[in-house]
């Protein structure tokens, strides 16, 4: 049977990490446990995808030089941070670099894992958005630069003939075009283009 998702626990309290190994186990996810952030990092690029519960005040590199090293190396892992009563302002700091949300000990369990479980399907879709965004630039630069112009003339609502005017050219030749730029941006209708051109900013909404 499939598991919930992966968490990666980052703590240097012993009782804390083990407290937090026995409750996500038995809500079925899969738990690596960290006693430093330097070691999670050590071992980062052979880590699967999972969501980061993170201890933000640690010896040596804390949860905020977590974060930051994380953004340098352009981590894609969603980070909870988990804080003391009074770190709330950190907690703060903490989200400006890309935390997803933070959790003031003492905390609820069932808090807990709803978070984890919205970091993972967000984290997941934002993955997925960014897959198919790239797909789309990949597309439009497969295009020549006439392609590019009858393109940009189509999604603006121009006809054929316009575009001919516009680039002193025949509408024939246009049509060859047009119909180049729906292949090779594999857009079924004008209107699947459009929504192409939208999702890469060629068109602004």
């Amino acid at each position: 049977m499939a598991r919930r998702g992966t968490v990666y626990v980052i703590d240097d309290d012993e009782a804390m990490r083990d407290s937090l190994e026995f409750m996500l186990n038995s809500a079925d996810f899969q738990v690596s446990l960290f006693d430093s952030a330097r070691t999670f990092l050590d071992t980062l690029s052979g880590l699967a995808f999972g969501c980061v519960v993170s201890d933000v005040r640690m010896p040596g590199v804390d949860g905020i030089e977590l974060l930051k090293r994380l953004k340098a190396s352009h981590g894609a892992l969603p980070v909870i941070i988990m804080t003391g009563h009074g770190d709330v302002p950190l907690a703060v700091e903490a989200m400006k670099l890309g935390a997803v949300d933070f959790l003031e000990k003492p905390f609820e369990d069932d808090r807990l894992i709803g978070m984890i479980d919205l970091a993972l399907q967000q984290a997941a879709s934002g993955a997925h958005s960014e897959a198919i965004a790239q797909d789309i630039a990949a597309r439009i630069a497969s295009l020549s630069p006439r392609e590019r112009q009858v393109m940009e003339g189509l999604v603006a609502g121009l006809s054929n003939k316009m575009i001919a005017r516009d680039y002193n050219i025949s509408p024939r030749t246009i049509e060859v075009y047009r119909a180049n730029v729906m292949t090779k941006m594999q857009a079924g209708s004008l209107s699947e283009l459009v929504r192409l051109a939208l999702q890469a900013g060629v068109l602004k909404d």
